[in-house]
């Protein structure tokens, strides 16, 4: 598929990550215009039907990005996140999404760099991977 591209939904902590992404944009570091980002207070935030739902709603990954361990604003938030993720990750392959789809990792404020090779990374792996083609299949076979 040569004029894919990936559609990738980015949530990212207010405190660390997004500004990172911000550090990398006043920096013109180029990363991929496919990552749409949503600011969240913490990745503890980010509940697993955020996750679903992006998928539902056409996205192809999803990337939570936050604080490092021990760095969370709200102390542990970070590690709820780790948690969950063990979770998500296992009831991905049972709905047929590969875990790859999903990732978390850790920026901090001053990480520009690491933002722009995470999110780019993202990009590539999600392009090997292809469409992930939910939109629509899912909405009608849950509605209730």
């Amino acid at each position: 598929m040569p004029d894919y591209k990936p559609n990738i939904i980015a949530f990212l902590c207010n405190w660390c990550s997004y500004a990172g992404s911000d550090k990398a944009g006043g920096q013109k570091l180029s990363y991929t215009p496919s990552v749409k980002l949503i600011r969240v207070m913490c990745s503890g935030r980010v509940d697993p039907q955020f996750v679903f739902d992006a998928f539902r709603k056409g996205a192809d990954g999803v990337m939570i990005l936050g604080c490092h361990p021990g760095d969370c604003h709200y102390r542990s938030g970070n590690i709820k996140a780790m948690r969950r993720m063990t979770l998500l990750k296992k009831m991905l392959v049972q709905f047929g999404i590969h875990s790859d789809r999903v990732l978390l990792d850790w920026v901090a404020a001053s990480e520009s760099e690491r933002f722009q090779t995470l999110v780019n990374a993202m990009e590539a792996t999600i392009s090997k991977l292809g469409p992930l083609k939910l939109k629509g299949y899912v909405k009608e076979a849950v509605s209730i």
